[in-house]
């Protein structure tokens, strides 16, 4: 109880109950849970792909096998590799030399597209290209978003911008479920990664 005076009239003024307080308190509403997120991209780090280039050239000047058989590997511009060699069969084994390369730092296989399966005969030695590959296609990050949609935990949402896919849920545990199911999947022929995690 609380007094005031009122032209020399004391007037009392009732506090609420504690009861009351704590009834208006538990009455608030609880603060509605905010989506998780990551977005699946498909990015190439160059600078390792061009360490793994320099690193198969060395080995290929190197080792008996490649002596006198006009085996190279180089650059052709921003996006393309090529592969040179006397014989198809020595271009095959350079191009495996560079995939382990690659696999031993770290960059996936899925990021080098040979659009050639097979070597080119070119005047009088064997060449075998291929290219770099940054973003998801279309088809890949439809294929991404069927597989969540079936797979995936209900309450997964999924989102196409651009060449990446925003992946959403209020449930963290589901976003690392998804992350698994797409790790696992071997009809995505990208590279993906995970990125902006929140």
């Amino acid at each position: 109880m609380e007094q005031y005076q009122v032209r020399d009239r004391p007037v009392t003024i009732a506090s609420p109950p504690a009861a009351a307080v704590w009834s208006s308190t538990l009455q608030k509403e609880p603060p509605v849970a905010s989506d998780s997120s990551f977005d699946v991209v498909s990015k190439v780090d160059r600078q390792e792909v061009d360490n793994a280039l320099n690193q198969a050239a060395k080995e290929l000047s190197q080792r008996y096998d490649f002596k006198n058989v006009g085996a190279s590997i180089s650059w052709s511009g921003e996006e393309a590799i090529v592969m040179v060699a006397n014989s198809e069969e020595r271009v095959l084994a350079v191009l495996d030399v560079f995939q382990s390369k690659l696999i031993r730092r770290g960059v996936s296989l899925k990021a080098f597209d040979t659009a050639e399966k097979e070597p080119q005969l070119s005047g009088k030695e064997y060449r075998l290209a291929g290219t770099l590959k940054e973003g998801l296609s279309g088809e890949n990050a439809k294929k991404i978003t069927k597989l969540i949609r079936d797979e995936a935990p209900k309450g997964v949402k999924t989102q196409i911008t651009g060449d990446e896919v925003r992946v959403s849920s209020k449930n963290r545990d589901d976003l690392q479920t998804v992350i698994a199911l797409l790790k696992g999947a071997e009809d995505i022929d990208a590279a993906l990664q995970f990125v902006n995690y929140r």
